[in-house]
């Protein structure tokens, strides 16, 4: 069901585990790209899940209909374009960083995009994306990549990987900072939502937790960074434009 803009909320359970892959799997996606036509011809291309094993769950046309549906549907993988009104794909990874990180069932990005510039690539990899494929993929290879990215690996169109190796390889890469290996990534989440002054119930609500488990991680930062309190906390974090 679409909406005037062109996104659409999460579709009902097929009420059904018949059909699926060749091997029987199955994976939830949602879909982000600002253009219709596009994001119909992907759902026609690798939505039929009886035969590829993808169900399309969600579809949105921007950054804030992109975090809704994402975090209603809560997909495996969701296909990612660049290039979106209200932040860019950039601005959904971060929004939902907490999704990403979630242990038990993480939401996972492949970016799909008609653009190959290197500073593009970067960047949604810097954000968390798994992978990055142009709009030239086939529909088999696409359906293969979000299988692929499901199982955690990290898949890129021909050539684009190179553009990842040198950036991560470049000798002017920030050093390692000590400090904040120290943390889980868990406790960096909290450690940024605290320095940007969420109080720690719209912070266990972002990150789906409780306001208990929100107190323990601050109290576990303080420690490994043998702070005080959460001014000193917001202070560090800033210095490093962690915030």
């Amino acid at each position: 069901m679409s909406d005037a803009n062109g996104a659409s909320g999460p579709t009902e359970p097929t009420g059904t585990d018949e059909g699926g892959g060749a091997d029987g799997r199955r994976v939830r996606v949602v879909l982000v790209d600002d253009h219709r036509m596009f994001r119909t011809g992907v759902q026609a291309e690798i939505g039929r899940t009886d035969i590829t094993g993808v169900e399309v769950v969600g579809e949105a046309a921007d950054v804030d209909q992109a975090v809704s549906v994402i975090t209603a549907t809560r997909p495996e993988v969701v296909l990612l374009d660049v290039h979106l009104p209200g932040g860019g794909g950039v601005e959904v990874l971060r929004r939902c960083s907490p999704l990403m990180a979630d242990a038990e069932s993480p939401v996972r990005f492949l970016a799909l995009s008609v653009s190959d510039a290197a500073e593009d690539v970067i960047g949604v990899i810097r954000g968390g994306a798994r992978g990055y494929v142009t709009k030239t993929i086939t529909g088999t290879d696409l359906v293969d990549s979000i299988f692929r990215v499901q199982d955690g690996d990290a898949v890129f169109s021909p050539r684009l990987a190179g553009f990842v190796l040198d950036a991560f390889a470049s000798t002017d890469a920030p050093p390692v900072d000590e400090d904040l290996d120290r943390l889980t990534q868990r406790e960096r989440e909290v450690l940024r939502l605290i320095a940007r002054g969420y109080a720690y119930k719209e912070i266990a609500k972002q990150l789906f937790i409780s306001v208990k488990t929100v107190e323990s991680h601050v109290s576990a930062v303080l420690r490994k960074l043998q702070l005080s309190n959460r001014h000193e906390l917001t202070r560090w974090a800033t210095a490093r434009r962690l915030v």
